[in-house]
């Protein structure tokens, strides 16, 4: 049975189309509150992984709880627990954002809980995504970053307690961008909501994860925060600073306690201090690119937080 803190669990998940094999193998765990992206080449299964937690889609085999139940016979109470933002909508163009919205809700209301009051009420959700000037116009009007932003608040009028976002920010200026962020965490922190989402811009995935699972070649190739794969990757961090006109650089496999000792020694003479590790790019690209080679024993161990140093020492250099 899953566990009390423990909202998603997929066991050895397995797809085929035909003769073709998407997912092959897809195991990975999500905890209360945890924000985790899933990243992956075009065509690694990551919509397809998406829509069979949701229950849109069916599975070949493998095990599947999502909020406790299977996902496939998920009823209309789970239903309301969960909330989705597909890649697009196109429906409702004549209504307003305000009429729809408040249409949706009433959905929710029989499945409101005191710990977990439903709907969420529909101005200060037209807020939290900022469609207050587009709230009473037509949304075949909308731009399309503002037709995500009301797709966004679509997602999560039920007040989920998971919520599957495939792409949330495609459309969006840098400016949503970032109020999107702030809006993931405000969930996340505050309400406690359980986020999966697919993302093509490692940048987003960096900024909101707390964990990453990489998905290549239909398995689940790496787990754990950016920090951690960039580490399995590239081992040891790269410091570079200045003290009395002299630059230095230095590598080390403890970039904390290396910059520790830098400043008991020299204190305030640090100068240009900088700390440099593998980007979340240059590691999604070696995980990638071992995966495709063919290179099986290359893989990345996905990191296992019970056994940190047995997680590590299982990294192949």
């Amino acid at each position: 049975m899953i566990g009390s803190d423990t909202v998603v669990r997929v066991r050895d998940l397995r797809m085929t189309y035909g003769t073709v094999v998407v997912l092959d193998g897809v195991d990975f765990d999500i905890r209360k509150g945890e924000v985790v992206t899933l990243l992956g080449p075009n065509g690694a299964g990551k919509t397809t992984t998406i829509e069979i937690l949701e229950g849109f889609r069916g599975r070949s085999a493998g095990e599947i709880e999502v909020l406790g139940a299977d996902p496939a016979k998920g009823n209309e109470d789970w239903r309301a627990r969960t909330g989705v933002v597909l890649q697009s909508w196109r429906d409702h163009p004549r209504w307003t954002p305000r009429r729809l919205l408040n249409h949706l809700g009433r959905y929710y209301e029989p499945y409101s809980t005191p710990d977990r009051p439903r709907p969420r009420n529909v101005d200060e959700l037209i807020e939290m995504v900022g469609l207050e000037e587009k709230a009473d116009q037509k949304i075949v009007t909308l731009s399309g970053g503002q037709r995500r932003r009301l797709d966004v608040a679509i997602g999560i009028i039920g007040r989920p307690e998971l919520l599957f976002l495939d792409e949330p920010t495609a459309g969006f200026d840098p400016q949503a961008r970032r109020e999107f962020h702030d809006l993931v965490h405000r969930l996340s922190d505050f309400e406690d909501t359980t986020i999966l989402l697919t993302t093509h811009d490692l940048d987003e995935a960096e900024r909101l994860a707390d964990r990453i699972l990489i998905l290549a070649g239909g398995r689940i190739v790496a787990d754990g925060s950016a920090d951690e794969l960039a580490r399995q990757v590239a081992g040891e961090a790269q410091v570079k600073w200045s003290c009395k006109g002299e630059h230095f650089v230095h590598s080390t496999p403890d970039a904390t306690g290396y910059v520790r000792n830098l400043f008991l020694q020299h204190g305030e003479l640090i100068q240009d201090l900088e700390v440099r590790r593998a980007s979340l790019e240059d590691t999604y690209i070696t995980m990638v690119q071992q995966q495709e080679t063919g290179g099986r024993d290359k893989v990345i161990v996905p990191f296992d937080r019970n056994n940190r140093a047995d997680a590590e020492e299982a990294v192949t250099p």
